[in-house]
């Protein structure tokens, strides 16, 4: 068996193997399982096992495409810090459902601090974010304040996570 890496001293369960496995396919998931093979130095029945192993044991959430954002159009990234009027389960329980509801919220992170989420928003343009933080966002009844932080521009942006501590 291959020798043992642990992700942050943290999963016993992944080895060196299984570890470039997930790495290639962060890089690409559309390899076929004899490319993949090829990419981690293993042969096809072996790495189709351990792809399937790691797709039931849950570390391959879904595969996906990344799209090109300004070829379709969205043009604005907005990084949205909320506060909310009570932070009561219910009110919690509420915002959450709503966020999830709305499209140009693509990531949403309860935090510590002056605010309670943050909120990352991707729209057409700033008359667009206007028009969804006034007519939908802050009529939320759980909705105190929002404090907008538009990009300028995008410096770096991965979906890869560092699998392996340095």
């Amino acid at each position: 068996m291959a020798k043992r890496c642990f992700v942050d001293n943290s999963n016993p369960d992944l080895d060196e193997i299984d570890l470039r496995i997930l790495d290639a396919l962060q890089k690409d998931s559309s390899l076929s399982t004899g490319d993949l093979a090829e990419v981690v130095g293993l042969s096809q029945s072996p790495c189709w096992r351990r792809l399937s192993r790691l797709r039931e044991a849950g570390y391959i959430r879904a595969q996906v495409a990344l799209l090109d954002a300004e070829k379709l159009g969205i043009n604005t990234m907005v990084f949205a810090s909320v506060r909310l009027s009570a932070h009561g389960r219910a009110n919690l329980t509420e915002f959450s459902s709503a966020i999830r509801r709305f499209p140009e919220v693509v990531e949403c992170h309860a935090i510590m601090g002056s605010f309670d989420f943050l909120l990352r928003i991707v729209t057409r343009d700033v008359r667009a974010y206007e028009q969804f933080v006034f007519g939908r966002l802050s009529t939320l009844p759980t909705v105190q304040e929002i404090n907008s932080t538009m990009t300028l521009s995008e410096i770096k942006s991965t979906t890869a996570l560092p699998l392996r501590s340095r």
